[in-house]
């Protein structure tokens, strides 16, 4: 018998994944195990109540939801040695899809989690972004500053463990989140189409494990895992577990040829065309103006941002590779 805390996003992929927490709860206790059901009004409510949970002692966290649900126990098990859970239920999907965890069947999905609760937990990478943070002395940002947007803002520090975007796909993010209609996947549809008839390129300061590149992009992706918005590979060739964080740069692009290139992500064969650069690293700094980096389809904060690679922090109850 095993004490779980679930926390529940009763609002994953739109609303449609709200049977699944009651299911998942359940479906453990009919196994024997203690559970305690976190199902808040907001995120925010149920990361609070989660955190309490954590402190009185449990075997691990269950999360239920999402990409964002997922970020939301990686920020509350990382470095810690809590093992997390994941029963997907949302939209993208991502993380569990690069764990081998079973999408669309919750049931499946506790089988595989119980199976990693009794034979132990896969061990992978988590990253963390710090942010507001100005340029090391001596360096100037894009803009020839001090830094592009850090002085004087405050800093402070989240963990992914999916995939950070910081250009276009980012802005696209941006762009929906002010619109109040339609409502669903469609209004990143519109989003993506007012965004795509504004497209140019962005002026990036980058450095990656202590040297430097400045680089006129479209966009900038740093993944730990491969995929992003349901199974866009945009850093194919990325692993969980190897101590690295995978660097994607987008040169510009017209939009004609942004839009033949954009279908081959699905696939990951964009990384085979020459405008297209593929770096790795454990250290990436990323500067640019007016661009907001999101996390595991989290908005995170205003470049500049710090990202740095944490091996072995997260302590997931998933299939071995």
């Amino acid at each position: 018998m095993r004490t779980l805390a679930v926390a529940i996003n009763p609002t994953a992929s739109f609303g449609r994944g709200r049977e699944v927490g009651p299911r998942v709860v359940a479906l453990l206790r009919e196994r024997g195990h203690v559970v305690h059901e976190l199902v808040e009004p907001s995120l925010e409510a149920v990361r609070a109540a989660a955190a309490a949970r954590l402190a009185s002692g449990v075997d691990a966290l269950v999360v239920v939801g999402g990409d964002g649900m997922v970020n939301l126990g990686v920020e509350l098990t990382a470095g810690t040695g809590t093992r997390l859970g994941i029963v997907p239920s949302g939209t993208g999907n991502d993380m569990a899809r690069g764990l081998g965890i079973p999408l669309n069947d919750p049931e499946a999905a506790i089988e595989r989690m119980l199976d990693a609760l009794d034979h132990g937990p896969r061990v992978i990478d988590a990253a963390r972004i710090d942010h507001g943070t100005a340029s090391p002395a001596g360096t100037t940002g894009t803009a020839g500053t001090a830094s592009i947007g850090g002085a004087g803002r405050p800093g402070g520090s989240r963990r992914f463990a999916c995939v950070l975007s910081a250009g276009f796909d980012a802005i696209v993010n941006e762009r929906a989140n002010r619109l109040r209609r339609p409502r669903g996947r469609s209004r990143y549809t519109v989003a993506l189409l007012i965004e795509l008839a504004r497209l140019r390129p962005i002026a990036y300061r980058l450095v990656i494990d202590g040297e430097e590149l400045r680089e006129r992009a479209l966009l900038v992706s740093v993944g730990n895992n491969t995929s992003l918005g349901g199974g866009m590979r945009v850093t194919p060739d990325a692993l969980l577990d190897d101590g690295l964080l995978d660097v994607m740069i987008v040169r510009p692009l017209g939009r004609l040829a942004f839009l033949r290139i954009f279908p081959r992500v699905f696939a990951g064969t964009h990384v085979t065309d020459p405008r297209v650069i593929m770096r790795r690293g454990r250290s990436i700094r990323i500067e640019a103006d007016g661009i907001v980096a999101y996390a595991d389809g989290e908005r995170i904060a205003p470049l500049p941002i710090d990202v740095t690679v944490e091996p072995g922090a997260l302590r997931v109850l998933a299939p071995a590779p």
